[in-house]
């Protein structure tokens, strides 16, 4: 077993992008049931070829750029076999000149805390990715407080899907996923509770935008990343807080395959971002966040 390590260069990259999933492993198993992905191409409007680890690793050394990587474990909510979050650690030590590995745990599993901890120890995962909606649980129920607090122990991220999500959008009840599971306020007992644990809330979190920016705001272990919407889809606050207030908090990220970081680039160029906030946005606040280049 290879343990990542990161050997990225930070001078060469012109970017980290910190929201790619990995929806297909090695062994051609996809990280949602059929139905479900089906119904998320024809959301998405994207039926072509999904690229695994090594492809994905590729597309990104292309274009100078490292990425974060992971998939979402909903196993006990979806009944769907995860990803294995230890084998996409393995791909991403293949491929450690771009890629950086987050897990994903199971909040409803037994043991979860200790998977976690293993995750960071043994296999080098820099973070862990939740989804409150699509795995079904509050993420401010006291009883996941020890998988956050083995998290914050082990120096990892946690970042957390908040907001709307095409997952299941268009189909009658919605598959049963609960949008409100994704409120950003339900992170901000969290992040009091856990001062030293670093969360990033993902994507633009409509409609709760106003509420993602005052948490931010509020309390500075708390990030927001810009993944998931066209930057010409963002709202007016989002852009003017990742320009001032945020701008050392804010990240890039795209949701990749499903948004691609040429038409975020292209995209970002018709917002009225702060062009001075952008470098920091693309690669800086992200080396700080993970660590990359030694203190946080």
């Amino acid at each position: 077993m290879t343990r990542y390590e990161p050997r990225l260069d930070l001078d060469e990259l012109v970017a980290i992008d910190l929201h790619v999933h990995i929806e297909l492993d090695g062994h051609g198993h996809g990280s949602l049931p059929a139905d479900l992905a089906a119904a998320a191409s024809r959301y998405f409007k994207t039926d072509g070829v999904t690229p695994d680890i090594d492809g994905i690793a590729s597309y990104y050394r292309e274009r100078r750029m490292a990425a974060v990587v992971f998939t979402v474990d909903a196993s006990t909510n979806l009944g769907h076999p995860a990803l294995s979050s230890a084998e996409i650690a393995a791909g991403a030590a293949r491929n450690n000149d771009v890629l950086i590995p987050f897990g994903s745990v199971d909040p409803w599993r037994d043991g979860v805390a200790e998977q976690a901890a293993r995750l960071v120890e043994e296999h080098g995962v820099r973070g862990f990715k939740f989804h409150p909606t699509l795995q079904g649980f509050d993420p401010s129920d006291r009883r996941h407080y020890p998988l956050y607090d083995a998290i914050s122990r082990a120096g990892a991220v946690a970042l957390f899907h908040t907001g709307q999500t095409g997952i299941g959008a268009g189909t009658p009840g919605g598959h049963g996923l609960r949008l409100a599971l994704s409120n950003p306020m339900l992170l901000d007992g969290v992040a009091a509770d856990f001062p030293d644990l670093q969360i990033v809330m993902a994507h633009p979190s409509v409609p709760w935008q106003d509420e993602a920016l005052s948490i931010a705001t509020h309390k500075s272990n708390v990030w927001v990343d810009l993944s998931g919407w066209s930057p010409t889809y963002f709202p007016a606050e989002l852009v003017r807080y990742a320009g001032t207030l945020l701008k050392d908090r804010v990240l890039f990220g795209t949701d990749f395959p499903l948004l691609t970081p040429d038409r975020w680039l292209a995209d970002i160029a018709q917002t009225a971002l702060r062009p001075e906030a952008l470098p920091g946005i693309l690669k800086d606040n992200a080396v700080r966040l993970l660590g990359l280049g030694g203190e946080r």
